[in-house]
This record gives C-alpha cells, sequence and structure tokens, in this order.
C-alpha cells in the first residue's frame, strides 16, 4: 500500500510540475495570457505540496527520483499535448530513469 501511494503521489507530482511548467509556456511563449501563467504558478506551487506527503522520509531521495519521473512524464506530456512523438532512444532513455526510480525509491534498504 505504501508503494501504491507513492506512485500515486508521484503521477500527481509530474501532472502539477509539467503542467505548471506547461501552462507559463502557453501564456509566455504562445501568448495566451497571464491567466494561463498565473495557473502554471498554481500548479508549480501545488507540485512541491504533493511532493511533501511522499511517505519516504529524505528530501533528497524524493527529488532525485522524482528526476526520472519528470524524464518520463515530460515525454508523455508532449507527446499528449504538443503532438511530439518520442523516437526509441526518448523511450529507451525514459525506461532507465523509471528503473532508477525504482531502485532510489524501492529497493529494500536496512532498519
Amino acid at each position: 500500500m505504501v508503494i501504491a501511494r507513492s506512485l500515486v503521489l508521484f503521477v500527481l507530482a509530474a501532472v502539477a510540475e509539467i503542467g505548471g511548467a506547461w501552462l507559463v509556456w502557453q501564456g509566455v511563449r504562445e501568448q495566451r495570457g497571464l491567466l494561463w501563467v498565473a495557473a502554471g504558478v498554481l500548479a508549480l506551487g501545488a507540485y512541491g505540496f504533493v511532493a511533501a506527503f511522499q511517505p519516504e522520509a529524505h528530501f533528497g531521495r524524493i527529488l532525485a527520483a522524482y528526476g526520472g519521473v519528470f524524464v518520463a512524464g515530460s515525454l508523455a506530456w508532449g507527446a499528449i499535448f504538443d503532438g511530439f512523438r518520442p523516437d526509441r532512444f526518448d523511450l529507451v532513455g525514459a525506461g532507465i530513469c523509471l528503473l532508477g526510480v525504482a531502485i532510489i525509491m524501492y529497493a529494500p534498504r536496512p532498519t
């Protein structure tokens, strides 16, 4: 149950951070306006709160592992919302990052 909760929190964090950055991008680069930017800033702030609810106690471990989630999530976000098509190297790299997440977060450690 702890791993399932952690995985859900990683997905929520990815949606908040990647979505927030995308909203800022849309507001600034695509000139959609300040409401898009403001929504992005709020989403980015929400990311910080979501990450704080991870069951793991070590900030560095959570953020290091989230880096791998961010890589894979960013490629997925681009494919869904911007028509980006990852190539096989993108997919292999994302898979390696997610393997790193699993090792960092869920490897058995002495207590």
